[in-house]
C-alpha cells in the first residue's frame, strides 16, 4: 500500500472554490438597472429640493480693501537715540525701544480682530440690527429686510425669543461671535500688505463696513499713540526735574522732542497706520450662494443615495 504525504499546499488547492462572496459584477449592474426609476425619480427629487434651498438662500456680496503699512517718520529718530544713548538712558530708568512699523500693523491687525475693538466698533455705528437680524436686500429700494421675527423695524425694538442668559436684544458676545464669521483680515508677511474683507447681504452695507474699519483702526491706534506719548513727555519732565546729570538731561530731552514729533505726526495723519492701496468698492455680483454647484451637490448625492437603497434592498432580499 503507497502511504503518500499531503503537503498542506497541495490540501489546500484540493478544496473546492466557494464563489458564493464573490461580487458579480453583471448581476450588480442588473440590479441597478432594474431600479433606474426609483434612481431616476430620486435624483429628480434630490434636484428639486436642492434648487429650492439654492434659490431660498440670499446673495452674499463681497467687498474687500487693500492696504499697505503707513510709513513710520519717527522711526528713524527713536532707533538712533536707541543705539546711541541706550545705555545712558537706562540709567534714568527709561527705555528706549525704536519705533517699528510692522510691529505695529501687526498690533493694529490684533486689535482689529479683538472682542473689544469690534464690540465698540457695532456700538460705535449702530449696526446691530443690520448684523443681527438681516434677511435679504432689496436692490430696488436699497435698504435692508429685517427678519419680523427677530426685530420689528418699524419700533425698532427686538422681538426675538430666546432661553435665558440670552436676551431678545443680543449681547456684544453675540454679535462679536456672528461679525468674526463676515470678516477676514488676510496679511501677506512678504509685502506686508493687507487684504480686509466684509460679506454682507447688502453690497453697500459691505462696502460701507470696510471704510469704518479702516477709519476706525487707524484712528484707534493714533489714540493709542498720543495718549502714550503724553504719558511719556510727562514722566520724561519728571525726570528731568529730578537729574543733575548733563548726558542723562541730553537724553531726556531728545526723548521729549521725539514725542512730540510722534504726537505731531499722529495729529497731522489720517492714515496712521495703514495707508489705503485699493479701496472698497460697491460689488455688483454676488459671491454667494454657488447655486448651480448646490443643485449639482443635490443630483450627486440623491444619486448615490439612491443606488446604495437599491443595492441594500438587493442584499437584504437574497439573504432570506
Amino acid at each position: 500500500m503507497n502511504n503518500k504525504t499531503i503537503s498542506p499546499l497541495e490540501e489546500y488547492k484540493a478544496i473546492p472554490a466557494d464563489n458564493s462572496d464573490e461580487i458579480d459584477l453583471r448581476e450588480l449592474f442588473s440590479v441597478i438597472w432594474s431600479g433606474k426609476w426609483i434612481i431616476l425619480a430620486t435624483t429628480v427629487l434630490f434636484a428639486a429640493i436642492s434648487a429650492g434651498v439654492a434659490l431660498y438662500q440670499p446673495n452674499i456680496y463681497h467687498s474687500e480693501a487693500t492696504l499697505a503699512p503707513a510709513e513710520e517718520a519717527q522711526g528713524g529718530g527713536l532707533s538712533g537715540l536707541a543705539s546711541q544713548f541706550g545705555g545712558l538712558a537706562s540709567l534714568a530708568g527709561v527705555s528706549l525701544g525704536g519705533g517699528n512699523k510692522a510691529d505695529k500693523s501687526q498690533l493694529a491687525l490684533e486689535v482689529l480682530k479683538s472682542r473689544q475693538f469690534i464690540s465698540k466698533f457695532i456700538e460705535t455705528h449702530h449696526i446691530l440690527p443690520d448684523l443681527m437680524a438681516d434677511k435679504k436686500w432689496d436692490a430696488s429700494s436699497n435698504k435692508v429686510i429685517y427678519d419680523p421675527a427677530i426685530y420689528d423695524a418699524s419700533t425698532t425694538t427686538w422681538v426675538r425669543e430666546v432661553k435665558p442668559p440670552l436676551q431678545s436684544k443680543p449681547s456684544m458676545q453675540e454679535a462679536y461671535s456672528v461679525f468674526q464669521k463676515l470678516i477676514t483680515v488676510t496679511n501677506d508677511t512678504k509685502t506686508g500688505m493687507v487684504t480686509l474683507a466684509i460679506e454682507h447681504k447688502s453690497p453697500y452695507i459691505a462696502k460701507q463696513w470696510v471704510d469704518w474699519l479702516v477709519e476706525d483702526i487707524n484712528s484707534e491706534m493714533k489714540t493709542r499713540d498720543v495718549e502714550e506719548a503724553t504719558r511719556s513727555t510727562e514722566y520724561l519732565n519728571h525726570q528731568i526735574q529730578q537729574t543733575n546729570v548733563a548726558d542723562i538731561r541730553t537724553v531726556l530731552f531728545n526723548l521729549i522732542e521725539e514725542q512730540t514729533k510722534t504726537i505731531m505726526f499722529a495729529n497731522v495723519r489720517d492714515e496712521y497706520v495703514f495707508k489705503t492701496i485699493d479701496p472698497a468698492v460697491v460689488p455688483e455680483l454676488k459671491a454667494k450662494p454657488k447655486r448651480a454647484l448646490i443643485v449639482v451637490l443635490g443630483i450627486v448625492l440623491g444619486g448615490i443615495f439612491s443606488v446604495f437603497f437599491i443595492l441594500v434592498r438587493h442584499f437584504f432580499k437574497t439573504e432570506k
